[in-house]
């Protein structure tokens, strides 16, 4: 399925193609660049021509609701703004800023005051997300303040009906969710009350419509949307872990996913090893189980990034997957931090798809 020839002529003259982002039955997402009236600005754009034939109304559909609530949230400050919206592909202005799943603000106070800002403004302008559970749709700015993404479940309401109350009820009580995982501590006594108590409609879907959503997804669609790593990260990751540990040269092994132009979803697979030729091994002994299909791309690290608690901070990983590495540099704590990345920046593996960075704007020590 191609895109109308009106949407193809704008894409072709002010579209810069960038990093894959992340591709579904849904839509293709990518980070680029986007001419506007004067000059070029950091965009991301979402297109229908790739989606199949049997999800393409749906698609059709939360592309439409995607369009009318940016533009109705344009100039509100608290996510992209729509920059230009054609029939079946928009461009939306880039967030500087990484997903909340990837930044974990544990005890960023003033990030959650932001963040209730933030839906106060949507909230007002009658717009109301629908699909804030997901730590993905809620980014952490490199200013510190909250905005929300990926607009295809929003509904924009011309009136505060009951129905609206609800829905917006129920983008505070997952707001309060993430802020109950991340700062427990500040929650107040009537946000412990919002999170104790359901609407009636979310304890409806949650005991009908989400199993029948589940089921036409991960069933009808083979559709899985965890972090964006869909059934790979799911299914296959775990199996090809416990293969790839069963070396005894292999210390530990990480493996993130990240979109791929030809296959949709890669696996990246991160291992700790003090061998850097393990690669092609570990990759004969995978074809040799006869498993899940092996990782695109297998990186030998002399050790893998931990937090406090020594867990792999998949996180910094899946950003070096994706060639997002000017996101890397605000996670950073420390200089010690930068200089334990630098080696593993400067041998990944993943370079077909890459996003072309000023290198002033990436202060990680690459060379």
């Amino acid at each position: 399925m191609s895109l109308p020839k009106d949407d193809a002529a704008v894409l072709s003259a002010r579209w810069i193609e960038g990093v894959l982002l992340k591709r579904d039955v849904f839509s293709t997402v990518e980070r680029g660049r986007f001419r506007i009236d004067d000059g070029e600005t950091d965009a991301v754009l979402r297109r229908l021509d790739q989606v199949p034939w049997w999800s393409f109304l749906l698609a059709r559909h939360l592309f439409a609701r995607e369009r009318k609530a940016l533009s109705r949230a344009k100039g509100l400050a608290v996510g992209p703004e729509l920059l230009w919206a054609g029939r079946r592909a928009l461009v939306r202005g880039f967030i500087d800023g990484v997903a909340l799943h990837l930044a974990k603000p544990y005890g960023d106070i003033e990030y959650f005051r932001s963040a209730k800002v933030t839906l106060h403004r949507l909230h007002r302008a009658g717009i109301c997300h629908n699909d804030l559970a997901k730590e993905q749709n809620w980014l952490v700015g490199r200013d510190g303040r909250a905005y929300v993404t990926d607009f295809q479940l929003a509904a924009c309401f011309r009136k505060r009906s009951r129905l609206f109350r609800i829905a917006a009820y129920e983008d505070l009580r997952h707001l309060l969710k993430h802020k109950r995982s991340y700062a427990p501590h500040a929650l107040t006594p009537s946000e412990r009350k919002i999170l104790a108590r359901k609407s009636f409609v979310a304890s409806l879907w949650l005991a009908t419509g989400k199993k029948v959503y589940r089921a036409i997804t991960r069933g009808l669609f083979n559709f899985t949307d965890r972090e964006g790593g869909g059934r790979r990260l799911v299914n296959d990751a775990p199996v090809l872990a416990d293969l790839i540990r069963k070396n005894p040269a292999v210390r530990d092994t990480a493996i993130v996913a990240f979109a791929d132009r030809r296959s949709g979803v890669g696996l990246y697979a991160f291992v700790e090893a003090d061998r850097a030729a393990l690669e092609s091994q570990l990759r004969t002994e995978l074809a040799a189980a006869k498993g899940p299909k092996p990782p695109e791309h297998i990186q030998v690290v002399h050790a893998l990034p931990r937090d406090a608690s020594g867990r792999p901070r998949t996180e910094i990983l899946q950003l070096v997957a994706m060639n997002q590495l000017d996101l890397i540099e605000p996670m950073m704590a420390s200089e010690a931090d930068r200089a334990f990345l630098k080696d593993i920046l400067e041998q990944r593996k993943n370079l077909r798809d890459r996003f072309n960075f000023e290198t002033s704007d990436l202060k990680l020590p690459l060379h």
